[in-house]
């Protein structure tokens, strides 16, 4: 099995900035690609960034410039720096990954159980 732990999210105020971890742990052989995603109150959960284990980034166009999604391979973590925050930023986040690859060649979809970012003021 593989699992997902985010953390780092909170409250912060308009033009403000945090970073989301998450660490992947189990039976992990490869997780090609990792990501992010987030759900605000009464909407659909959307694609907030992805990178691969190359390094390939793909961002929403509602973030880009704004956020940064990096990763260690060694730590199978993934990271998310966000900044100029703004109210509409508020949701829950979740880490991703759409085909986890274990030690035993399974490929499995992984989600984390999510972390709460709050922009207010």
């Amino acid at each position: 099995q593989v699992q997902l732990v985010e953390s780092g999210g909170g409250l912060v105020q308009p033009g403000g900035s945090l970073r989301l971890s998450c660490a992947a742990s189990g039976s992990i052989a490869s997780i090609p690609v990792m990501g992010w995603y987030r759900q605000a109150p009464g909407k659909q959960r959307d694609l907030v960034a992805t990178i691969t284990n190359g390094g390939t980034t793909n961002y929403a166009d509602s973030v880009k410039g704004r956020f940064t999604i990096s990763r260690d391979n060694a730590k199978n973590t993934v990271y998310l720096q966000m900044n100029s925050l703004n109210p509409e930023d508020t949701a829950v986040y979740y880490c991703h990954a759409p085909s986890a690859i274990t030690t035993s060649w399974r490929r499995l979809e992984v989600w984390g159980q999510g972390t709460l970012v709050t922009v207010s003021s």
